[in-house]
């Protein structure tokens, strides 16, 4: 199976320190939506795992959150392709949970859900929290420079870390 799993806010949209609280606040980063698409047609599945902690915090809630998930995949399908499947963490950061990046739970669910290992597959995030997440479970890490990326790029990143400019220069990399 080729398993492509990604961060959400920062990698497939914009982000803000002020939270994505509405489906008009949750906009694609320019050609993020064309790369999902793109790997989806060449076989590609393609997962999200995403700290939602504004559901915690009261910021939006359940039904909201959908929402933006269904835009998301209403835009990829619009351009030919699918997104698989998406987690979410409703947790707040000292919540405990075992979901929650850089914890692996989400992670994990996608692996079972597909029932693959996670050893060597991909995992795109724009901070640090995703990238540890990406190494408990084995994955490879990747970095994109969008969202947090740059902010991240500045402190010492784990070995092997994977750098690309956005989703679409990851796209290209996959589908050489």
């Amino acid at each position: 199976m080729k398993l492509l799993i990604l961060d959400r806010d920062g990698v497939i949209n914009y982000d803000s320190d002020a939270y994505i609280k509405s489906l008009d606040e949750w906009i694609p980063l320019p050609g993020a939506v064309e790369a999902i698409a793109r790997l989806s047609k060449a076989g590609w599945t393609v997962a999200v795992a995403t700290n939602q902690s504004g559901l915690a915090r009261g910021y939006y809630d359940l039904a909201t959150l959908d929402a933006m998930h269904a835009r998301l995949r209403e835009l990829v399908a619009e351009q030919g392709g699918e997104v698989g499947l998406i987690v979410h963490c409703p947790h707040g950061p000292d919540d405990g949970c075992t979901c929650r990046k850089p914890k692996p739970g989400m992670l994990q669910q996608i692996a079972a859900h597909y029932a693959t290992p996670l050893d060597g597959i991909w995992f795109v995030g724009d901070s640090r929290g995703d990238l540890d997440a990406a190494l408990a479970v084995h994955c490879q890490p990747v970095l994109v420079k969008t969202g947090k990326g740059e902010r991240t790029l500045s402190k010492p990143l784990p070995a092997g870390t994977l750098i690309f400019d956005d989703l679409a220069a990851i796209a290209d990399q996959l589908l050489l």
